[in-house]
C-alpha cells in the first residue's frame, strides 16, 4: 500500500513520542500489505473498524486512533488524522468531509 503521508505520522509522535513505536510497526505492516478488501486489512489489524468510508485503527494498546481511507483498488492510504482516544472519543473527526 501507498501511505499518503508519513509526514503526519512524524508529527503525531513529535507530540506524543510514546507513540512512534507503534506507529512505526503500523506504517511498516501498512506500506508492504496488498489489501484487497476490509477482510485483508482485518488479518494484519484485527482491531480495526469500518467507520463510515474511513477505517480506525487502535494505535499502542488503544492509546491512540489513526483514522485513514484506505483505497482498495488503487492500493493507497490516506491518513486523515491521528487522535489521542480522548479527542477520538468527542467525534469531531466524523466532520471529515471523506467520512
Amino acid at each position: 500500500m501507498h501511505i499518503i503521508t508519513q509526514r503526519r505520522l512524524k508529527e503525531f509522535w513529535e507530540k506524543h513520542p510514546q507513540a512512534q513505536p507503534s506507529l512505526q510497526i503500523w506504517y511498516n505492516r501498512t506500506k508492504s500489505a496488498q489489501w484487497n478488501n476490509f477482510n485483508d486489512l482485518r488479518q494484519v489489524f484485527k482491531s480495526a473498524d469500518q467507520v463510515g468510508k474511513l477505517t480506525v485503527f487502535n494505535i499502542s494498546g488503544n492509546n491512540y486512533r489513526l483514522i485513514a481511507l484506505v483505497d482498495y483498488q488503487y492500493q493507497k492510504v490516506f491518513i486523515r488524522d491521528i487522535l489521542t482516544h480522548a479527542e477520538y472519543d468527542t467525534n469531531n473527526w466524523k466532520q471529515d468531509s471523506w467520512f
